[in-house]
């Protein structure tokens, strides 16, 4: 079984000692998938497991585990090289939609200009030769882009203007920069860049289990609302809607003498890590979506250049609409009139793409900011609680704890041999049994 990546990003991340608590927490893991890939990480990489004399369990890793697994599993070696080729596949589709973009403007605007020149050339092809071809060259509106700088499509931030007068570049104008350079701008501009909450249940998951341990394992149903969706007028009242973080994170239900309902969760009060509370945020807050990362400038660009290509396709379509213009010229123009259509799609959408993206992100990002403001006003709910939610989290305190394992708590490791550590612990056996003695007597 190849490991997970989010727990051996966990290990990592706690410092290669951990508890199932520590895991569960740090990666928003159901207690017992972080305890089954914790067991399967130490035996496929090397690790180790000590025994507190409470019987926790600590799980102890080598720093180059990852290492250790690339050499034993070609699955995970297969993986790490398949994402490397994928960031470059990916940049290459990305940068593709401006390649397309740039290349069908080209090609119309020297399709339009040959058609131009012949048209007028035969137009004037009964007049004297000599002077047909001076005014067939002079009198033609006929544009020649230049090429000698677009080195600077593939760089953000790029000073195409260099040349200029350099206080024509004002605060006001080079205040927003973009990591993008021009080509991934516009893929950007068209399509985005992303669902920023596709890991939106990891970060759900990672903040209950932090609110849990920053309250030392024991909580009331009231302080891990803001952080879900799942409550309804008809779960409200019941608190049905704390039992998947139950399930989740083995949380067990205890009673008041009031007949109040709190939640303990002895595994999250167990860990290795000496620290102080995290922060994290009152409510759960989902992230907005973003139109784009590009740069004002880049959009502006990509708009003005989304509308030449629209333009362009128009006046070639109007000049290749009689059939004997394309049958006398041939070559290029009866190429791109054989693709003519696919240009005219492709500029049609690159316009209407983003159009119709940006009401779709408004409507989006209205739902969420609604889902927002229901879990802000339910934190809001314990910033003045009443005085029965009031007793609620005074009777959770007293089954907050947290108990550190440090080396001297150990009792057992599978690092050395039995035998070994029986002799280097012979004294605190002796002095275990003698307080059984006593104990009995």
């Amino acid at each position: 079984m190849t490991p997970k990546p989010e727990i051996m990003t966990s290990v990592e991340q706690l410092g290669y000692r951990v508890t199932v608590g520590d895991v569960a927490t740090q990666a928003g893991l159901e207690l017992n998938l972080a305890q089954q890939g914790l067991l399967a990480l130490a035996s496929d990489a090397g690790g180790h497991l000590q025994v507190a004399d409470s019987g926790e369990i600590i799980y102890l890793f080598p720093q180059n585990f990852r290492t250790i697994l690339r050499n034993k599993y070609w699955k995970l070696r297969l993986r790490e090289t398949w994402e490397k080729v994928w960031n470059v596949l990916f940049y290459l589709i990305r940068i593709s939609f401006g390649v397309i973009l740039i290349a069908s403007i080209i090609l119309m605007m020297i399709t339009i200009a040959v058609i131009v020149i012949a048209i007028s050339s035969s137009r004037e092809g009964e007049r004297d030769s000599q002077d047909s071809r001076g005014r067939g060259y002079g009198g033609g509106f006929i544009f020649f882009p230049n090429f000698s700088d677009l080195f600077w499509i593939f760089y953000p931030n790029y000073n195409y203007n260099r040349y200029q007068d350099q206080s024509y570049q004002t605060p006001e104008r080079t205040r927003q920069k973009s990591e993008l350079n021009f080509l991934e701008a516009i893929f950007s501009f068209l399509f985005g860049d992303g669902n920023p909450n596709y890991d939106l249940e990891d970060r759900r998951w990672q903040e209950i289990g932090t609110v849990i341990r920053n309250n030392g394992g024991a909580v009331i149903a009231q302080q891990i609302a803001p952080y879900l969706d799942n409550i309804t007028k008809y779960n409200e009242e019941n608190e049905d809607y704390i039992l998947p973080v139950l399930t989740r994170f083995n949380g067990y239900p205890k009673v008041s003498p009031q007949g109040e309902i709190i939640y303990y969760f002895p595994d999250l009060q167990v860990t290795v890590q000496n620290r102080t509370k995290r922060s994290v945020a009152s409510y759960f807050k989902e992230k907005l979506y973003c139109f784009s990362k590009a740069s004002s400038g880049q959009i502006m660009l990509s708009i003005g250049l989304g509308a030449l290509n629209f333009i362009l396709a128009l006046v070639l379509g109007s000049l290749i609409k009689e059939p004997e213009v394309v049958n006398q010229i041939g070559g290029l123009v009866a190429f791109v009139n054989s693709i003519y259509w696919i240009l005219l799609t492709y500029a049609i959408a690159f316009l209407s793409t983003p159009l119709i993206r940006y009401f779709w992100i408004q409507w989006r990002n209205d739902k969420i900011k609604f889902r927002n403001i229901i879990r802000q006003a339910r934190a809001e709910n314990l910033l003045q609680p009443s005085e029965t939610l009031q007793q609620k989290i005074e009777y959770a305190h007293k089954f907050a704890a947290e108990k550190i394992i440090t080396e001297g708590d150990i009792s057992y490791t599978t690092e050395k041999d039995v035998l070994e550590q029986e002799v280097e612990q012979s004294d605190r056996i002796d002095q275990e049994w003698q307080r059984r003695l006593e104990s009995n007597q």
